[in-house]
């Protein structure tokens, strides 16, 4: 029986179908071909999502492969407590819309997207893309694995208690 001080949701972003997930898929592979993202540039997109979506695995992973592109520690706490503020200045754009893009669901306006597009350029913003897509899926595999062993162990497994719900 699971305590009362104990959710009984999992309240972090996770997949609720196998539809939801190939969607993505769909989506990422709409996107493939064109401009490449540097690797710290890329890690510092990969831990904003991830910040959002407050994946443990992706975290943990991340943050060790971002040091390994050059990251500082600080860089990569700062970045999973959702500042940018270490970020080279024309990386902060990229950044900003990466949190909004992970706060909108993956699905972000039309206008965010433009401005994207009309600072990085088309064929960037769609590596840009790319890379927030793939972060997405993983983000939300993770979570789906900690969703699964939270109902299965009633609450005791998974943390399931962090982040927002959607």
């Amino acid at each position: 029986m699971v305590s009362s001080s104990r959710p009984v949701t999992f309240r972090k972003r996770h997949y609720r179908s196998l539809a939801q997930l190939l969607a993505d898929l769909r989506q990422l592979f709409a996107l493939r071909g064109g401009g490449s993202v540097r690797a710290a540039t890329r890690e510092r997109l990969m831990l904003t999502v991830t910040a959002v979506n407050r994946c443990r695995y992706c975290a943990a992973f991340h943050s060790q492969v971002a040091q390994l592109s050059g990251l500082s520690t600080d860089e990569v706490a700062q970045l999973l407590g959702g500042v940018t503020s270490l970020a080279p200045a024309g990386e902060i754009p990229a950044l900003v819309y990466a949190r909004q893009w992970a706060e909108a669901g993956g699905n972000p306006p039309a206008e965010l997207q433009a401005q994207l597009v009309a600072i990085y350029g088309a064929e960037q913003a769609r590596a840009i893309e790319r890379v927030l897509r793939v972060i997405w899926i993983g983000n939300l595999l993770g979570n789906s694995w900690d969703a699964l062993l939270f109902r299965l162990s009633a609450g005791r497994l998974g943390q399931g208690r962090e982040a927002s719900s959607q």
